[in-house]
């Protein structure tokens, strides 16, 4: 953790179905003996510090690095369940590394915690037993707040939480080196999708993947386990025939014709090449399944000795960046019994990893919209770098993006740079004598304002794919400040308002119009692929809309 000189330590400790307040004193103070605590015992223990580079004479700005124990002891008659540990943090500090515990947002070290950072357990999730703790520095004893009503839960787990997307982490059969699981993604956002999605986490205790069924992992490697405490253990496996040794592995969904296969397909909601689209599309389409068998490494070699790995991530192409969490314990989950009777078939354990969705920020968005109208004869583009920009070499990446004819939206950005150029000369705007760069996204949307008239107004919404390959089962939402009460009507392909979702227009290909193709390279220049379709509006429901004044356009 790097920190300036001096700093100021808050620490609150926050669990899940119990509220405590904390009474804390300053580091001068010597703590009590734990054994005064009935509650939770929280202690920090300040080890040492050593200046980083580089070295300053303002002792205020120099940088230190220093080392610190975070002790949390169950000293009361309550296990505490999940426990989270959150300690304020405040002079941009940053946590290199924190053995035994995890972020809770799930994110890598090293980590800003300027703001405060909540640690969870990593291999000790709950509070069984007391346990030994030296003496600290910083201490707190926590109780019980007697103001507080609690609420027990049915169970001894904590509840599901919610989230944009949900995994999954079922244990169905164990043994003493090895257990059965079952992971299982489902999109719980209604406009949010995953395409070709790609799964990660960090194995925390040497295990590796023996096999799998209904996805694959990029890497068929085992040298991992040959070098490493699986060799010294497992001295008699075969390990050409074990999947994947990595303490990251990437996991992929199998394409559909993998379906079928009984050797690594032939599991329900698997094999659809990574897709997952919102239940408000297609609900049969929303969850993916796969199963692994993983195998264990000493001192793990019994039944209940299991630890979901940490670190979840997962990502798709051209799909929005989700933030996933540190697994929790769950109620185990219940699967319908295989033989077709009316019974449920319970799992040994369970864990549940919450992911959400994270606000894209400036330059690194997936797609970009253009905007023309009938009544300008120009289009205004997309922005300079909006899906981000790697090579600025010959491009100003700060420039505003130039206005366009309206073919130019039909050619690849790198043949743009005449008809732009023509275009400025020819209406007299400024070209700047180094040009922008493009907007660098693989798939952009053209909105444009078509008529205006007296009852209603019309618009046509154009798709292009610059990638080389098709997107199935695509869809686009339109938010409008004014105008979505006014929809009446997408003529190409199928629309829906959204009411209960901000007035939201839902619009997706028909049937046998679902593709959107890739970019053609045969030609020259390339030819995107491309759908389009008109839209009427109304001005009976939305009094007042001025179109020409910019109402006409989505908002979002």
């Amino acid at each position: 953790m790097t920190s300036a000189l001096t700093y100021y330590l808050l620490v609150a400790l926050l669990f899940g179905f119990i509220h405590h307040l904390c009474e804390g004193q300053q580091p001068e103070a010597l703590p009590p003996a734990a054994e005064t605590c009935n509650g939770v015992f929280i202690s920090y223990d300040f080890i040492g510090r050593r200046k980083e580079f580089p070295r300053l004479k303002n002792v205020t700005a120099q940088s230190w690095a220093f080392k610190a124990t975070a002790t949390v002891l169950n000293a009361g008659s309550e296990v505490v369940k999940s426990w989270k540990l959150f300690i304020g943090f405040q002079h941009k500090e940053i946590l290199v590394s924190a053995t035994g515990a995890v972020l809770i947002d799930g994110g890598d070290l090293p980590a800003s915690v300027e703001n405060g950072t909540t640690l969870a357990g990593a291999s000790l999730p709950d509070l069984e037993t007391s346990i030994d703790t030296a003496e600290s520095s910083m201490w707190a004893c926590c109780k019980k707040d007697p103001k507080f009503k609690s609420k027990l839960p049915k169970t001894k787990f904590l509840p599901r939480q919610k989230g944009d997307l949900t995994i999954s982490y079922d244990v169905l059969q164990v043994y003493d080196n090895n257990y059965l699981v079952q992971v299982t993604m489902e999109n719980h956002n209604p406009l949010g999708r995953l395409d070709r999605w790609n799964l990660t986490w960090e194995w925390m205790r040497g295990e590796f993947i023996y096999n799998m069924k209904g996805a694959f992992t990029r890497e068929v490697e085992y040298s991992g386990c040959i070098h490493g405490a699986a060799g010294e253990y497992y001295r008699d496996m075969d390990f050409s025939k074990v999947l994947n040794c990595q303490k990251h592995p990437i996991i992929s969904d199998l394409p559909p014709e993998k379906y079928n296969d009984t050797d690594i397909g032939k599991i329900p909601f698997c094999c659809r090449n990574g897709t997952l689209l919102p239940t408000l599309m297609d609900s049969t389409q929303s969850k993916s399944v796969f199963q692994m068998q993983v195998f264990k490494v000493p001192p793990d070699m019994n039944k209940s000795a299991i630890y979901p790995p940490e670190k979840w991530k997962i990502m798709g192409v051209l799909n929005p960046d989700y933030k996933c969490g540190a697994p929790l314990r769950v109620e185990p989950s219940r699967f319908p019994e295989p033989r077709g009777l009316d019974a449920s078939v319970i799992t040994f354990a369970s864990w549940q990893i919450v992911c959400n969705i994270t606000r894209p920020t400036t330059r690194n968005t997936r797609c970009c919209v253009s905007f023309s109208a009938y009544y300008n004869e120009s289009v205004v583009p997309c922005n300079t770098c909006a899906c981000g920009c790697e090579n600025t070499k010959h491009c100003n990446p700060k420039a505003r993006a130039m206005l366009l004819p309206s073919e130019a939206l039909l050619v690849p950005f790198e043949n743009r740079t005449k008809k732009s150029v023509a275009w400025a000369r020819l209406k007299h705007f400024r070209v700047p004598s180094k040009l922008p760069c493009g907007d660098n996204c693989g798939v952009s949307i053209n909105w444009h304002v078509a008529s205006d008239f007296k009852g209603g107004w019309s618009a046509r919404i154009t798709l292009f794919n610059w990638e080389p390959d098709p997107f199935q089962n695509w869809f686009t939402a339109l938010q409008f400040k004014k105008a979505s009460l006014g929809f009446e009507k997408v003529y190409s392909f199928n629309g829906t308002l959204l009411s209960r979702l901000n007035h939201t227009i839902f619009m997706q290909g028909v049937q046998g119009s679902n593709y959107l193709l890739g970019e053609d390279n045969g030609t020259n220049p390339k030819v995107p692929g491309k759908q389009q379709s008109v839209i009427s509006f109304t001005k009976k429901n939305s009094p007042g809309i001025q179109i020409a004044n910019g109402d006409g356009f989505p908002s979002k």
